[in-house]
């Protein structure tokens, strides 16, 4: 047989392995006949995009645009030029004392060096992505509990305030080196850094203009060793480190890529901030593993306004196969004319929170593209079910998959003790499988983190918190959070930050942060508070004082209701359902009103853990009921019309 043969007959074989079919839910079972460990997958991010290097080192990789404004001066680079940058940021890391049990910080707005400094970090140590938007205090927090001594950030031409955070946080915690990030393209000299006393400050750029690329100075990451730290918003308002493999992220991002709905020449449109996990796994990692090129937005991402307007040229300039977003991301394009040739789209992904049957609708007669709906949580690495584009199921949160496991729970209130429950039932949702964190970190000794899953996997099951039901199939169908977080444009918010920042004033003796739904950004924060008698502190006054407390700009309620006492159940607990049946009536009524209607009874009430709204009318002959049903739309919970 002639050698070429024999190769193309191995690499046949290899990619048959590697790339099971996987297009319907009957192929999971023949997917997992073969254990995962024979699957040859790569050991680490760092071999991932080193096989990409070698299988197409000339393929377009990423594409950086510097503003939604500007979509033809983008910066590209291949595979091989990507890893080649990898290699310089990580020997600089390496030639910084950065070890493998190493922490290294990353501040910064998504920009092209950033997906270079934190693919290089994870190979040199481990990565530390932190939200610039957070607290100072939080920030700090964050950086000293994940014992951070390298830190990159976004530099002055970039944010100018989050520059000087980084460097009063790089202060804090006696950081040995900051390096600070341009713009994406920039050009010319820079503006001067100035100085930080027994802290090294320089450019990325300037940092690495002498250091080569051509291999790794470390040794190369093993799957079992620590890729990253990423901060989740936690139960308690204090903020978490969850700690990740890279077995964890690379079999995830196996996962997400096992999707035949893909081409290996599709392009993906990524918007997501770096810091939050899915932008990682599902747009960074997933398509490196297939060789897919990445199409990034500007630093703002889907916060920036102009992004919805402008997105459907973007999806024609670079032929844009897949969009990956949050519910509320596909509720403002359902909003937008589609200007432009988006015949090259495929599907859209969408996660972070419960997609909306009228989003989905209103998106899908939009434009004709369908939405590809999953759910995760950083504790299980990113993703851990999907749907299929071919066989979608509305209302659902799609099929586990590969190798991981679902179930429903019962936990006992006394014992603690978990009992699993019958499919279809439901119930606190379990996973287990290569996707479950190895735990929290919650200290370091000697240089090394300590972890700890603070009781939350169980003989390897994860509790997520949230309730479901799985039916037969490993189908997941999310009915409720079994914790209060506020999910504001796919952002957790935990309301105990909006409630521990309220409780430190003088005059709070009480307060309940709640979200309340928005037909833009899913849900905003609002408060109740009970206050001492005689005080007369006003709702601005609450306001103010939360402003300047929370752990971000997103927390600050946007109301604050004075009431005479906050809702308990039957036996004395707190409870937060009337608030937030409350304030969705509060929400429909404001819905309504912007399309002046008026004179429509609005009521509110929960079934099996969902808000579902019915509304009414005296007059109901002179209502225009179909401005009603286009006004509620957006929302996210049920509504009844009386028709």
């Amino acid at each position: 047989m002639e050698p070429a043969m024999v190769r193309d007959r191995a690499g046949a074989c290899e990619r048959s392995l590697l790339w099971p079919r996987f297009e319907t839910r009957a192929d999971l079972k023949e997917v997992e006949a073969v254990p995962l460990e024979k699957r040859g997958l790569p050991a680490s991010s760092y071999a991932a995009l080193e096989r990409a290097a070698d299988m197409w080192a000339d393929r377009e990789a990423v594409t950086v645009l510097p503003s939604t404004e500007d979509i033809d001066n983008a910066q590209t680079r291949t595979f091989s030029t990507l890893l080649t940058d990898v290699r310089r940021v990580a020997n600089l890391l390496t030639a910084s004392g950065v070890g493998r049990e190493s922490s290294v910080g990353l501040m910064s707005p998504n920009n092209a060096e950033l997906i270079t400094a934190l693919l290089a970090a994870q190979a040199a140590g481990i990565a530390v992505p932190v939200n610039p938007s957070l607290a100072p205090e939080h920030v700090t927090h964050l950086l000293r509990r994940g014992a951070v001594r390298h830190l990159i950030a976004a530099g002055p031409e970039v944010d100018p305030q989050m520059w000087d955070k980084a460097r009063a946080a790089a202060a804090e915690i006696g950081a040995e080196a900051i390096w600070a990030l341009r713009p994406t393209g920039a050009t010319g000299r820079p503006p001067e850094l100035g100085t930080l006393a027994g802290v090294k400050v320089e450019y990325l750029s300037h940092a690495i203009s002498g250091i080569g690329g051509d291999t790794l100075d470390a040794e190369p990451p093993e799957a079992n060793n620590l890729a990253a730290f990423f901060h989740t918003g936690g139960t308690t308002g204090v903020p978490k480190l969850a700690a990740h493999l890279h077995a964890n992220e690379i079999a995830d991002a196996w996962m997400m890529a096992l999707n035949d709905a893909v081409p290996d020449d599709a392009v993906f449109f990524a918007a997501l901030p770096l810091f939050h996990v899915n932008a990682l796994i599902v747009t960074v990692l997933a398509p490196m593993l297939r060789g897919q090129h990445v199409v990034w937005a500007g630093p703002l991402g889907y916060r920036e306004p102009q992004i919805y307007e402008r997105l459907w040229r973007i999806v024609e300039r670079y032929e844009v196969a897949v969009l990956s977003g949050v519910p509320t991301t596909y509720a403002a394009l359902s909003r937008v004319a589609v200007d432009a040739d988006i015949s090259s789209l495929r599907f859209g992904l969408v996660g972070a929170s419960p997609l909306p049957a009228a989003v989905r609708d209103a998106f899908q007669n939009r434009t004709g593209v369908p939405l590809c709906e999953g759910y995760g949580l950083t504790e299980a690495t990113c993703a851990t079910t999907r749907n299929f584009v071919s066989d979608p199921r509305p209302g659902w949160v799609g099929q586990r998959l590969p190798y991981q496991r679902v179930k429903a729970i019962e936990i006992d209130r006394e014992t603690g003790k978990w009992k699993d429950l019958p499919p279809n039932t439901v119930g606190n949702l379990a996973i287990s499988g290569p996707t479950v964190f190895p735990g929290y970190v919650i200290g370091n000794v000697d240089g090394r983190p300590v972890l700890d899953t603070l009781g939350k996997v169980v003989d390897g099951w994860l509790d997520t918190g949230d309730l479901a039901c799985v039916d037969e199939y490993g189908y997941v169908q999310l009915r409720g959070r079994a914790k209060d977080v506020i999910i504001r444009g796919g952002h957790n918010i935990d309301p105990a930050t909006i409630e521990d920042a309220l409780l430190t004033h003088p005059a709070v003796t009480g307060a309940a942060a709640v979200g309340r739904p928005h037909p833009v950004s899913g849900e905003v924060p609002v408060a109740y508070v009970t206050i001492d008698n005689g005080s007369s502190v006003t709702e601005d006054d609450l306001i103010a004082w939360a402003a300047s407390r929370v752990p971000e700009p997103a927390a600050i309620p946007k109301s604050i209701t004075r009431v005479d006492e906050l809702p308990v159940t039957a036996v004395g607990k707190p409870t937060k359902v009337p608030l937030r049946l409350t304030e969705t009536r509060i929400a429909v009524r404001e819905a309504l009103s912007t399309f002046g209607i008026q004179n429509v009874a609005v009521s509110s009430s929960l079934s099996d853990g969902d808000i579902h709204v019915r509304l009414s009318a005296q007059d109901h002959e002179h209502v225009d009921w179909d401005a009603v049903e286009f006004a509620l739309q957006p929302f996210t919970f049920s509504w009844e019309l009386p028709r």
